[in-house]
């Protein structure tokens, strides 16, 4: 039977952080990718598994995770392989897990184009991704290019990086000139007047080949530590060629350690609304509030004189609340926060103290 095009479309889902800023409903034994946080029936990691599923095959969707995962996403998605859910030994940054993912997958087939993309975004209209994605397929078939997805800022937000493009590029795919790690917020501004910066969305679509060669080319010694284990990819001896290597990989993101480096990037604007849903307050932007601007999830609301409120509890807990204002109030099984908006970049360092002071088991 002849194959279609989609035969060579495959993706990397990165599914392995802890997500701690929306502590405390997200801790290690169940991180916020795997939980239905906007309440709208389906998990992140599943909304992002069923909408990659309507164009590239299910079976090449491969998910890179930790090794405390494999069982909640055999759970969420039950039809995926095993061999499709990829365990790291022990964390690491993003270039080395791309990497393992793109020898895999080229082992596979050596024709495959790859999307990675993080599990934990919202992205509501699906056929405009979809149609960005497909754009950027058929470029890296015909080009050696690593293409990332920009997103058009809204607002000088300084908790993104940034991807400064060439202005004079008038084509569907721009020149990359520079990334910027989260900048500060008079730099932001001055990123949002120039024009031609946009939000880097952590989305990259690549030919597997070529992403493997960029490697040889500017993370040698990473490459060369993978390599090694070639002969395993794809059989019963990879996991135990990854408990010995994987964690000898030097600690390093995809950014800094290929996409900054390399001449061949380019960028395709989004087309479509885009959400990395990494706080409580992106949350309250993708749900309904009522008439006092408070946001509700998972809960039944009685408040007076209260307004711009997050609340969210479990099993649909009554909330009563007089006089309060701008506050992050997360009720879990374990743990309840109330913490000023203003003040919710603090909860990673919160969570830390509660750990230290009443164990591990609840972050």
């Amino acid at each position: 039977m002849m194959g279609t095009k989609k035969d060579n479309y495959y993706a990397i889902l990165m599914a392995g952080g802890v997500g701690s800023r929306f502590w405390p409903t997200s801790k290690a034994a169940n991180p916020k990718q795997f939980q239905d946080i906007l309440g709208v029936g389906e998990t992140l990691f599943q909304a992002t598994f069923r909408r990659l599923s309507r164009l590239i095959p299910a079976e090449n969707i491969y998910v890179l995770t930790n090794k405390d995962y494999v069982d909640i996403i055999k759970d969420q998605v039950p039809t995926i392989h095993m061999n499709q859910i990829v365990a790291e030994p022990e964390m690491r940054n993003t270039a080395p897990s791309i990497l393992l993912g793109a020898l895999k997958i080229q082992k596979t087939n050596k024709d495959a184009r790859i999307l990675v993309a993080p599990c934990d975004h919202w992205i509501k209209d699906e056929t405009a991704f979809i149609e960005t994605v497909e754009k950027g397929f058929e470029h890296v078939g015909e080009e050696d290019r690593l293409i990332t997805i920009g997103i058009k800022p809204t607002s000088p937000n300084t908790g993104y990086g940034y991807i400064k493009y060439k202005k004079e590029d008038s084509g569907a795919f721009k020149k990359v000139e520079q990334f910027t790690e989260k900048p500060g917020k008079s730099q932001a501004e001055e990123f949002i007047k120039a024009g031609n910066y946009a939000w880097n969305a952590g989305i990259f679509i690549w030919k597997a080949s070529f992403i493997i060669e960029s490697f040889k080319s500017h993370l040698k010694e990473m490459h060369y530590l993978f390599d090694k284990g070639k002969e395993s990819w794809n059989t019963k001896d990879e996991v135990e060629f990854l408990n010995a290597n994987y964690g000898l990989a030097a600690n390093i993101s995809i950014d800094y350690g290929i996409m900054e480096k390399s001449e061949h990037v380019v960028m395709i604007p989004a087309s479509f609304d885009w959400n990395d849903l990494g706080t409580w307050s992106s949350v309250q932007h993708e749900l309904p509030a009522d008439d006092a601007g408070n946001t509700v999830i998972n809960s039944r609301l009685v408040a007076e004189n209260s307004s711009g409120n997050i609340i969210s509890t479990t099993s649909k807990k009554i909330v009563v609340m007089k006089d309060l204002s701008d506050y992050i109030i997360v009720d879990d099984e374990d743990v309840l926060l109330i913490i000023p908006k203003a003040d919710e970049q603090e909860i990673k360092q919160l969570r830390a103290k509660v750990m230290k002071d009443f164990g591990d088991q609840l972050g």
